[in-house]
């Protein structure tokens, strides 16, 4: 996947935000690949995992490679266990700081994301003993605010002022994963993935096939380099590629040249 969007090393990708969207399939793949490419990079990375358990992240990340507890262990890694959270505020749990906690909004009347902004950018902000190569902040999924009550545009914000502090002033990068269906009746979710589709450097887009399953061709991966941002006449570069999950990696080939076809 690297060789496809042309980089090798966290310095390739300084200052970028890259928007993972899928579309009739789980894009969740990408997520596992950036978190453990950028914790062997030697980045600081903050995980806001709103989806799946510490356990789930950390079995596959095994399978690449890489060890979530012995990161978090070392403060390499950040992880905000959402699901987790969520449960503590609904049922009246303090958190261990005395501090309100980063999904604090649920609980709220006003949808205000700036006690997970401050989460963030606290995570991130590196110290005089820090040592890592530089900052990223990595969302699955970013839909999931939006399902919790959030509202468009508090999410907008708050990745707004994420690539302001995150991109911009630290010169880290951001990852987020959106789940978008164009047929949808969601139209804040839309509103959502459509925004961040004109503001991101890089968009890896995974769809399912419109034939239906196949079990060697499991999607499409289009990806989007937004050449047009850097306000170059040149228009965005896009290639489309087809690809195979398999246990410890994916297959990528171009459309039509899978191994059961030939």
């Amino acid at each position: 996947l690297n060789t496809l969007i042309l980089y090798k090393s966290r310095a390739a990708l300084q200052g970028k935000f890259t928007l993972l969207r899928d579309t009739r399939t789980d894009g969740s793949f990408l997520v596992h690949h950036f978190l453990s490419f950028y914790l062997r990079a030697g980045c600081k990375v903050c995980f806001v995992a709103l989806l799946q358990s510490f356990s789930h992240y950390n079995i596959i990340a095994q399978k690449l490679g890489v060890s979530l507890t012995a990161a978090r262990e070392r403060g390499q890694l950040v992880f905000l266990e959402g699901l987790k959270s969520c449960l503590d505020l609904l049922f009246g749990e303090e958190s261990e700081s005395g501090q309100p906690g980063p999904l604090q909004f649920i609980s709220e009347s006003a949808s205000n994301l700036k006690a997970l902004f401050d989460f963030v950018r606290t995570s991130l902000t590196p110290t005089d003993s820090d040592s890592w190569q530089g900052p990223v902040l990595l969302v699955d999924d970013l839909s999931v605010l939006l399902s919790l009550g959030a509202a468009p545009v508090a999410v907008l914000d708050f990745i707004h002022y994420c690539r302001v502090t995150v991109c911009s002033q630290l010169k880290g990068n951001i990852v987020v994963l959106v789940h978008s269906n164009e047929d949808s009746e969601d139209e804040e979710n839309e509103l959502v993935v459509n925004s961040l589709c004109h503001h991101s450097d890089l968009i890896l887009w995974v769809e399912g096939l419109a034939t239906g399953f196949c079990k060697d061709v499991h999607g499409e991966i289009k990806i989007i380099k937004r050449v047009s941002l850097e306000l170059t006449a040149e228009q965005d570069h896009v290639q489309i590629y087809q690809y195979k999950i398999q246990d410890k990696n994916v297959t990528f080939f171009a459309r039509g040249l899978s191994a059961a076809v030939l």
